[in-house]
């Protein structure tokens, strides 16, 4: 029994004390974010990489998330004579939920990996060490970038997302289902709210703020080696998906 209790006394320390350290990094990468000078450069290149480089499977995943959407939505809704209401279903889910949230684990699990494994890469070969031996605030040089690239950067993958999931559900609404076009997007207009959209894409910032802080995170302290590269980019990919997916509902109780 005792040993029980140690086993799981360490486990809770462990936790408060990593829960502590993120949001330690946290308030370092706020306060270097605002203080001058802007590395806007390294900025836009990280743009580029969390950006346009998950474009393809974002599009990918919005486009056959809104085709499967529309079909579910048509099979059950045709039970209650309730089809033109199949718009309506996909608009609002694709832009309330499943736009941003399939939009965060997609670029979790490419984008976050790959942050882990850069930085801790860097960590394990001495080169954010070399970097402080330098005077050049790691913080500021590597995570920054970082951090206001993913901020900018899910939100506008979400707008694309949403667009994408909402036409592939009228594709296969129209074209397949035999759905009115005209009510169709009708019904869309009707009860579609921008309210809707900002709360998405809202969710989408605190994504992307989530995605770099703990990709960040687990490359920045990686330790053992090749084999602790390995460990962090697996913890960053699980640990992210599972606070997106819990402050999805945080968020979605605050605001719906």
């Amino acid at each position: 029994m005792l040993k029980l209790f140690h086993i799981l006394g360490s486990k809770i320390i462990r936790f408060i004390e990593e829960a502590g350290r993120i949001v330690l990094l946290l308030f370092q990468t706020i306060r270097w974010a605002v203080r001058p000078p802007y590395a806007v450069r390294d900025i836009l290149r990280q743009m580029e990489q969390v950006g346009v480089n998950s474009m393809p499977v974002v599009l990918i995943t919005a486009t056959f998330t809104g085709m499967v959407l529309a079909l579910q939505s048509y099979t059950g809704f045709k039970r209650f004579n309730a089809e033109s209401l199949v718009g309506t279903v996909v608009a609002l889910s694709m832009t309330r939920e499943l736009g941003p949230v399939l939009t965060g684990l997609m670029v979790s699990g490419r984008v976050g990996a790959s942050m882990a494994a850069e930085l801790g890469t860097m960590r394990v070969t001495e080169q954010i060490d070399a970097l402080l031996t330098l005077a050049t605030n790691p913080v500021k040089y590597l995570i920054v970038p970082r951090f206001i690239a993913a901020l900018i950067v899910l939100p506008v993958l979400t707008v694309i997302a949403d667009i994408v999931g909402i036409a592939g559900g009228y594709f296969i609404g129209v074209n397949l289902l035999g759905a009115n076009p005209t009510v169709y997007i009708k019904r869309t207009k009707e009860y579609l709210e921008m309210d809707d959209i900002y709360g998405g894409l809202l969710k989408a910032a605190v994504f992307g703020i989530i995605i770099a802080l703990i990709g960040c995170y687990q490359g920045f302290y990686t330790k053992g080696g090749a084999e602790g590269v390995g460990i962090a980019t697996t913890r960053a990919v699980v640990l992210s998906s599972m606070l997106i997916l819990i402050s999805n509902y945080f968020i979605t109780a605050f605001l719906f």
